[in-house]
């Protein structure tokens, strides 16, 4: 009677700490990495994209498509999956981070993906005031052509680079750190529309993190007649959203500094004084 009431206490002791709180720093740096949750908490190159000094003119850039080049679907060790491993969407954020850079004071961004709709639209405005104005209605504006296209895309997604961890087990009751690596990769290039020629390249890799955390109990109450075995763990993972977001606004931000090394933009100075 004594095993099993002492074996109850120890069953419902983890079984309340069950919902225990993530890894935290102590237990990540048992596995030797920043924990996931840290590194999520301030996007830098974000911040320097956003605090870039204006420039002498605004450059019109065309994003047509930002491709998944990868062809990796979502690993799994249970079930063959069907979802792409990386987002569908990494234009959107391509172009969300060009109408960040200098909080939007560096680039135009014209709609090219969705120029069908656009085209469309337009037709239908023209029928219209031609219909009801005639001839000598309102007409519209032309449509603004980009002197540059972006083009490239998620050119690698490594998973299971770096795996590790480590545990300890005494009289039972065992603790458990483990951790795992992956990379993506994106890659941008700028291109002259007047010559088809290359002014710039660059690539950009983000590692993303994954740490978990168990805790487990293995125990005989009475000599090998009842066992008792509870475990319990908690994993976290840097989303893979985010860290193609990431990549991308680090690759924007190469791709303005490296224009500026080549002179092909500049700084307007005297804005930035004022």
């Amino acid at each position: 009677m004594y095993f099993r009431l002492r074996a109850l206490i120890v069953l419902g002791f983890f079984t309340g700490c069950a919902s225990f709180a993530p890894p935290n720093a102590t237990e990540c740096y048992l596995v030797g990495l920043t924990c996931p949750e840290d590194a999520r908490v301030e996007r830098t190159t974000l911040k320097k994209l956003l605090d870039l000094p204006p420039p002498k003119q605004k450059a019109v850039i065309a994003v047509y498509e930002f491709k998944d080049l990868t062809g990796q679907r979502k690993p799994s060790t249970k079930m063959a999956l069907f979802s792409t491993a990386v987002t569908q969407g990494a234009d959107n954020y391509l172009i969300q981070a060009l109408r960040s850079a200098g909080n939007g004071n560096w680039f135009v961004v014209v709609e090219r993906k969705g120029l069908d709709h656009l085209t469309k639209e337009r037709q239908l405005i023209k029928n219209t005031r031609k219909t009801y104005d005639g001839e000598g209605g309102n007409k519209l504006k032309p449509l603004l052509f980009a002197g540059i296209i972006l083009e490239g895309g998620i050119v690698s997604y490594e998973s299971d680079i770096q795996t590790g961890g480590n545990g300890a087990r005494y009289l039972g009751i065992g603790n458990t750190n483990q951790y795992r690596k992956d990379d993506i990769t994106v890659s941008i290039r700028a291109v002259l529309v007047q010559t088809s020629e290359v002014l710039l390249n660059v690539t950009v890799s983000k590692t993303i993190l994954s740490a978990g955390v168990s805790r487990d109990v293995f125990r005989f109450t009475e000599l090998g007649t009842e066992l008792v075995e509870v475990e319990t763990g908690y994993t976290q993972t840097e989303a893979t959203g985010y860290a193609t977001r990431a990549a991308i606004e680090t690759a924007v931000y190469e791709l303005v500094m490296e224009g500026l090394d080549k002179q092909l933009w500049d700084f307007n100075y005297l804005q930035e004084v004022k």
